[in-house]
């Protein structure tokens, strides 16, 4: 590192720069609705266990909780994802003044990181990805203090820690920690291998993690099969590979990538902390081989913005860092929820996920003016699991059963009744009519606000009876992805 004594915290600043961010976000937390994947979280938190296909278990817990405490809130339920996005900002502006970054320059690392659209858009959302870039960033956070000789066997047990409480909520922080490990045999600090810290961080890493990888390893390695698809494009947020680092950067914020960019390059200079730059090389090669998602990174963005702070505060004009933030508040428009519902095409274009949280009440609606027309008994079978969380979310209060799914979790919780006739949402006619002894089709469900998301214009068939009980025919419908 290139200084031997920490500059004062600009404690007042760097906390107005959190708070302003965590009450942006509160305000427009309960605007829109529910995303799929909290609707299938609000699910998942009925049914707990220490794993499901795709995910840990602390997620559905944590929107359980929330549930519980403020039932059908959206701001109780996007608590926790302020919190972790203000967390994030703090750790910016502390991992700067770590790095000898002044006053000026631990404010500039904390507003660019509030201003990124990995932070705004994980804090915005209830999702794994929100506590893959706490954890994350607080991981390497520490690390520079290790890597600085400020810290022992302590940090190495907090270190440790971290990384396990984050992989109950998302898994991926054990590849950020698996590639720091191939980045220090690359380029040191090599002495690390000959001492006790970083093993005693790995063990304690691993035995909190146990209980979701034993899970994962009882039931065949479900998320393998999950990460194998969202490769091969089955996600609405997979991405291929040649657009995969224009993503990173679009994600990141394209107008702060000057900043990270002289970050990375400064840390790629400084033989002290050289292995962390090297870990995100890594990783990005890990995760472009195996076709991963570009929020799989995002633990490394507040380092370099931290890293490159005060370097271009000192080098560039005076006007150039306020122009790049205010150049990059559209990030605002295509994040959180401000314009209309249905006026949000604009953003829904450039963000998939912003679409995800549009319509699900209507959409319930309609599935239940459909089942109300048909026989007593009839269950209703979902093609993913934002349909069938919707359904449990909202549908009690029309009369609607619980929803039944093949997709992930819900593949697990169970088929339909035995001989029950089925209300098709989001299926196809072929896959029905190998299975139902007749398909009827009912209409298509239509988004009310005009908004080209994944549900409108999904099918809606009535399966008078299924040809052998649908516990025999599950397997038709349960996927993974």
């Amino acid at each position: 590192m290139q200084t031997t004594e920490r500059p004062a915290f600009a404690r007042r600043e760097v906390g107005a720069v959190a708070a302003v961010l965590g009450l942006t976000l509160l305000v427009f937390s309960g605007r829109y609705g529910y995303h799929r994947d909290e609707l299938y979280f609000l699910a998942a938190g009925h049914h707990p266990a220490w794993g499901y296909p795709d995910q840990p278990p602390l997620v559905p817990l944590l929107a359980r909780l929330a549930d519980i405490v403020a039932p059908g809130s959206l701001i109780a339920l996007r608590l926790p994802s302020t919190l972790a996005a203000t967390t994030v900002v703090l750790l910016a502006g502390l991992t700067a003044r770590d790095l000898g970054a002044r006053r000026n320059g631990q404010v500039v690392a904390a507003t660019t990181t509030a201003m990124c659209g990995f932070v705004l858009g994980t804090g915005h959302l209830l999702s794994t990805s929100t506590f893959a870039l706490l954890g994350g960033t607080a991981v390497v956070a520490l690390l520079v203090r290790i890597l600085a000789g400020s810290a022992g066997i302590r940090s190495w047990l907090a270190l440790g820690l971290l990384a396990g409480v984050t992989s109950e909520f998302n898994i991926l922080v054990l590849a950020l920690v698996a590639a720091v490990g191939v980045a220090v045999a690359l380029v040191g600090p090599r002495h690390w291998f000959r001492e006790p810290g970083p093993y005693l961080a790995v063990l304690v890493a691993l035995v909190l993690a146990a209980p979701y990888l034993l899970w994962q390893a009882d039931h065949g390695w479900p998320q393998s099969e999950i990460a194998d698809n969202i490769a091969n494009g089955g996600s609405g947020s997979s991405q291929s590979r040649i657009a995969f680092l224009p993503m990173v950067i679009l994600q990141a914020g394209p107008w702060l990538a000057p900043l990270w960019l002289t970050g990375l390059f400064r840390l790629l200079r400084d033989r002290t902390l050289r292995c962390l730059p090297v870990a995100f090389l890594v990783l990005t090669v890990l995760v472009l081989v195996a076709g991963g998602k570009p929020y799989y990174l995002s633990g490394f963005l507040p380092l370099f913005l931290a890293a490159g702070a005060q370097p271009f505060v000192d080098r560039a004009r005076t006007w150039v860092v306020p122009a790049l933030l205010v150049l990059s508040t559209p990030v605002l428009v295509f994040v959180l929820p401000l314009l209309p519902a249905k006026d949000a095409q604009v953003a829904v274009d450039v963000n998939y996920d912003a679409g995800e949280t549009i319509g699900w009440p209507a959409y319930v609606d309609q599935i239940a003016a459909a089942y109300h027309r048909l026989p007593a008994g009839t269950a209703i079978l979902t093609d993913n699991y934002g349909e069938a969380g919707a359904v449990d979310r909202f549908g009690p209060d029309l009369g609607l059963p619980a929803a039944h799914s093949g997709h992930n979790g819900f593949g697990r919780w169970g088929p339909p009744p035995r001989s029950a006739p089925v209300l098709a949402v989001g299926l196809d006619r072929a896959t029905l009519a190998r299975s139902c002894t007749s398909v009827q089709r009912l209409g298509r469900l239509h988004e009310v606000h005009g908004i080209d998301n994944d549900e409108d214009g999904a099918p809606l068939f009535f399966c008078a009876a299924p040809v052998e009980p649908w516990s025999r025919l599950w397997s038709r419908f349960v996927f993974l992805g």
